[in-house]
């Protein structure tokens, strides 16, 4: 049984369910209230059934392994042999975080970054970009300087859930069970435990969501071209449409987008075959009936969101390969947040802490 630490108890109580089924022991990192409602009540999660009609509930008091919570000020990560980042990135900017994350650091804990925005110290990996010129696309760029690049990789969050309305924070539901695909540690150590934890879930082949452990550390920059084209694209300057809409609105268009971010992976390093092709995605975004967390986010007051955008401009802006979609994109999303802000001032609204990943 390995020790799991997991932060964000939305998106990651997918993870720790999958774990808990391997009969690992989970701690997920919260607000004390879903802290308080996880410890009491456990927490639910609903897949949809492979090869029939309805759902799948799992509900973590069932399972072999074990799942509780904690905020981050009562966590020691040291006797943790692993940590999984699945927070969006502008939540390891609260200060509580923050000093969690140090403390991850200092201990050499390894660490699975499941988020859309890759950490800084995954980014130190790849060969030919300057660091220094992509920290401001990131909320708090100094709360990842003490990590070992060796110790931190990269998980892309394919599978997409949320949590149903009128529910509890202890409830999750999968949208659409696709496999988390993750790159592999320069720590060999820490590779053999993400092995293991993969071959420990795989033992469970009836229940969806997999996670997949691949060689090269482009994988999980598959998911870039997907988030380009559509679930930024969701984003308009006085509302938001879905990602079916955003992405089959003007497929041409949508195609082109996909492709440059595509052979933008591609000029860093990555392979083809790391990568998924458009109609592929397309087919996929097809069933996506709601905007993107992005854009929902954006609509509801959000005044810090995830800016895979802006670091996908960022580094097409040191390759030399800026893309007049793309900086369009990052232009809407900017002016949507100085509006955000600005209402927030003239409000006198505090965004609140510890939002987990959608």
């Amino acid at each position: 049984m390995s020790n799991i630490l997991i932060l964000g108890a939305s998106y990651g109580s997918l993870l720790a369910t999958k774990l808990a089924m391997a009969g690992h022991r989970v701690r997920l990192v919260c607000s004390s209230a879903t802290a308080d409602l996880i410890n009491r009540e456990g927490t639910i999660v609903r897949f949809p059934r492979k090869e029939a009609p309805g759902t799948l509930q799992v509900h973590s008091r069932e399972l072999p392994g074990y799942i509780d919570a904690a905020v981050p000020d009562d966590v020691e990560p040291r006797g943790h042999d692993m940590a999984v980042l699945a927070m969006q990135e502008a939540q390891y900017a609260d200060p509580a975080v923050r000093g969690l994350m140090q403390r991850i650091a200092a201990a050499r804990v390894p660490c699975l970054a499941l988020m859309n925005m890759p950490p800084p110290p995954f980014l130190r990996r790849l060969p030919g970009l300057d660091l220094d010129l992509l920290a401001g696309c990131y909320a708090a760029p100094d709360a990842w300087d003490d990590f070992d690049p060796a110790l931190v990789t990269l998980a892309s969050p394919d599978p997409q859930a949320f949590r149903p309305a009128g529910e509890g924070k202890n409830v999750l539901v999968v949208g659409l069970p696709t496999n988390f695909k993750a790159a592999t540690f320069e720590d060999a150590a820490a590779t053999a435990l993400l092995r293991r934890l993969a071959a420990d879930i795989e033992r469970h082949p009836d229940v969806p969501v997999k996670l997949k452990v691949h060689d090269s550390p482009f994988v999980p920059l598959a998911k870039w071209p997907m988030l380009v084209t559509g679930n930024y694209r969701c984003v308009e300057p006085e509302g938001m449409v879905s990602i079916r809409r955003a992405v089959h609105r003007d497929l041409d268009r949508s195609r082109a987008v996909y492709e440059w971010a595509m052979d933008l992976c591609c000029r860093l390093g990555a392979s083809p075959e790391d990568l998924v092709p458009f109609d592929k995605y397309a087919q996929a975004a097809a069933s996506l009936q709601k905007p993107s967390s992005a854009a929902r986010a954006l609509s509801e007051g959000a005044m810090h969101i995830e800016r895979v955008d802006q670091l996908v401009h960022a580094i097409a802006t040191q390759l030399h390969v800026v893309h007049d979609d793309c900086r369009g994109i990052v232009a809407t999303v900017d002016a949507r947040l100085r509006g955000n802000r600005a209402a927030a001032v003239r409000q006198d609204v505090r965004e609140p802490v510890l939002q987990t990943h959608p």
